[in-house]
């Protein structure tokens, strides 16, 4: 399927809350259910300055009181929530600051933690609720430099699990999506060679396109996927295999 194609799923009558949403994967996602004709509000910072075709609210997903403050204001029926916020901090651990150690988990870890707490009162009282992660291969597998990321997008799954058996009883799913290497404006500008390491340990000899991390996700959000819940699905062109 094209990075622009419409997709299938018809959101109609539905609110969704997307953090990160003014760029990049988040972005992708966003806009598609946006498509899909979901009411979108997109939690992010800077987004002062951005035309996008959804709400955009400057929110600090590491600040429980800001999360709490936007929520507040959201409809009733915003029962759908993606957590895609996160940053890097890319160092070896020997040279890792506690400050890059902390960002990364603020952001990463305790962000999603903070939204789910509280958008989980509302999913229970509509008996219905549809929340997916974005954590990473590198959570699962570990990567070099990256041991404040890939902690966090492990404590990610963790977070999935849990919340989808506290949460299933109410009729909420939760499940995680793990990207591999997904060309967004940011990956554009990464060295040649990074690219191709990326590109070499794939399966399809194509890298992930924002898109594509974008369809999995309606997927999971939709009714159709109703009966799976504590599950990471990988879209990584088999780079993880």
């Amino acid at each position: 399927m094209q990075e622009n194609a419409l997709p299938s799923w018809d959101f109609r009558g539905r609110a969704a809350v997307v953090t990160g949403g003014a760029r990049g994967i988040g972005r992708a996602i966003a806009e598609t259910l946006a498509k899909a004709g979901a009411e979108v509000h997109a939690f992010d910072l800077g987004v002062a300055k951005v035309d996008l075709p959804f709400a955009c609210h400057e929110v600090d997903v590491a600040d429980a009181e800001s999360v709490a403050a936007a929520v507040a204001g959201l409809p009733e029926h915003a029962t759908l929530l993606v957590n895609n916020a996160g940053i890097t901090r890319d160092r070896s651990l020997a040279k890792m600051s506690d400050e890059e150690w902390q960002a990364v988990l603020s952001v990463n870890l305790t962000g999603a933690f903070h939204t789910i707490r509280a958008l989980a009162p509302r999913m229970r009282a509509a008996g219905h609720g549809r929340i997916v992660n974005i954590t990473s291969i590198n959570g699962l597998r570990g990567k070099f430099g990256q041991a404040n990321y890939s902690a966090a997008k492990a404590g990610l799954v963790g977070l999935t699990k849990t919340a989808a058996k506290e949460l299933g009883a109410k009729g909420v799913t939760v499940n995680a999506v793990a990207p591999g290497m997904v060309m967004t404006d940011m990956a554009h500008a990464l060295p040649q060679e990074i690219l191709d390491a990326a590109l070499a340990e794939t399966a399809t000899k194509r890298l992930a396109e924002p898109g594509d991390i974008a369809h999995a996700v309606l997927f999971l959000l939709s009714d159709a996927a109703r009966m799976i819940t504590g599950e990471v699905i990988k879209v990584d062109s088999g780079q993880y295999i």
